[in-house]
């Protein structure tokens, strides 16, 4: 991997989004760079396209607080609409009690026809499915808690 000059004033653009928005998380990404500035984190940096999830914040939150907070969340990565089973009347990918493992796919998010898996981040036991199926979701929208 290449070191990768650090742009501060990039970051320093992102924290500023973040008190003006109120978003808890942005993301900035090139072809050569992806920048990600969280409140609860620290700043990740790193050359594309390996993917670095944030840090987990000092104390350990429980899934019935924030679920943007909780270390476990599983957010989504696009806009569209969620899928919680491969297709109509099928089983569910997970379902609440499961435990997954890190890469198992939790449920699908389809956009302009175009169905992306969600995967768990991590392995462990599924706490909250935060979505219906068929629901629409934006970027950053938290789906899942596992811990």
């Amino acid at each position: 991997m290449s070191k990768t000059t650090i742009d501060s004033e990039a970051i320093r653009q992102l924290a500023s989004l973040l008190d003006d928005t109120g978003l808890h998380e942005i993301e900035y990404e090139t072809e050569a760079l992806r920048i990600r500035v969280g409140k609860a984190a620290t700043v990740v940096t790193h050359a594309a396209p390996a993917t670095v999830p944030l840090a987990a914040p000092a104390t350990r939150s429980t899934a019935d607080e924030t679920p943007a907070l909780h270390p476990g969340t599983v957010t989504s990565k696009m806009v569209g609409v969620a899928y919680l089973a491969p297709g109509a009347g099928e089983a569910p990918f997970v379902s609440v009690g499961q435990t997954v493992s890190q890469g198992q796919t939790l449920m699908l998010i389809e956009a302009m026809k175009t169905y992306t898996p969600v995967t768990a981040h991590c392995a462990g036991r599924v706490v909250q499915i935060l979505v219906s199926d068929k629901q629409p979701v934006e970027h950053g929208e938290p789906l899942a808690i596992i811990e």
